[in-house]
């Protein structure tokens, strides 16, 4: 993007005290996570041992085969997933800091309440997957070097309530994709962050993206047609060539964002009453 920026992208993505707190998101997870356990009255269906056993026997071949089974609470980071079958999985609140799922199948699974630090998702098949609550970041700054990698995945029809700033979704399949909070929460949700993701050529086509934080997002080329945009946050993001047929743009956050060669904007709805359309870079 070459706009001339009014605020930083730190100013923008940055939530909460900018004094690093190392140890704090982590010990709230884990105590999410204990008092969870002790209301599930049921144990995972493999250890962590036995897990490891299998993979280390599993090849690109003959994949590891975990599908609909109760990994929950486990801590499965830094394992090498090579390719396994972990379709309908239930991963509910497990560690899956730093592990490679590349191409893994997880369609269907159950990420909420998931630690994805660092993990590696590129290519992987996670459509329709409830990511619900996933923690991203170690602290309460975001971290391009702990964001997770989607490049290339899908997560088509996915629930998601995350903060996910500055991950790698280049290429990923979004379409229709769910980020608004679920009617039934009781607690107030994470805000829904995207900010600064590269989305290139991203398929976002009749994704709900009300509300989201998508400020800074490189989204050049990317397929945003008939998405629900309202109240979304595009501040300083990059649309150049990115289509917008039919999207829904009611009172979004258009501040210096850049709109060259961008699609279908005749066919946008809202586009003339969203906050600062006066500044947007065509």
């Amino acid at each position: 993007m070459d706009a001339v920026t009014r605020r930083t992208y730190a100013d923008t993505v940055a939530h909460g005290t900018k004094t690093a707190m190392p140890a704090v998101r982590r010990l709230l997870w884990i105590s999410m996570v204990l008092l969870a356990a002790g209301a599930a009255a049921r144990a995972a269906d493999l250890t962590v041992q036995q897990i490891s056993v299998v993979l280390a026997k599993a090849s690109a071949s003959s994949p590891a085969d975990f599908s609909h089974r109760d990994l929950s609470y486990l801590d499965l980071s830094d394992l090498d997933f090579k390719h396994a079958d972990l379709s309908g999985a239930n991963l509910y609140g497990a560690d899956l800091s730093r592990a490679n799922l590349s191409a893994v199948k997880l369609a269907g699974a159950n990420l909420d309440h998931t630690l994805i630090i660092a993990a590696n998702f590129a290519g992987a098949d996670l459509r329709e997957v409830s990511l619900l609550d996933a923690v991203a970041f170690s602290t309460l700054e975001v971290s391009t070097a702990e964001a997770p990698n989607f490049a290339g995945a899908s997560l088509a029809g996915a629930h998601i309530i995350a903060r996910l700033s500055r991950a790698n979704m280049s290429g990923a399949n979004l379409a229709h994709i769910h980020m608004g909070a679920p009617r039934n929460r009781t607690i107030p949700p994470t805000r829904n962050a995207l900010s600064g993701c590269n989305l290139a050529n991203a398929s976002l086509a009749g994704a709900d993206l009300g509300g989201v934080d998508l400020a800074f997002a490189d989204l050049t080329g990317a397929d945003l047609s008939h998405a629900n945009l309202a109240h979304a946050d595009l501040a300083h993001a990059d649309l150049t060539g990115a289509d917008l047929t039919g999207a829904d743009l009611s009172d979004a956050d258009l501040d210096e964002t850049v709109l060259r060669r961008a699609r279908g904007l005749s066919q946008a709805k809202g586009i003339d009453t969203a906050r600062h359309h006066d500044t947007t870079i065509r």
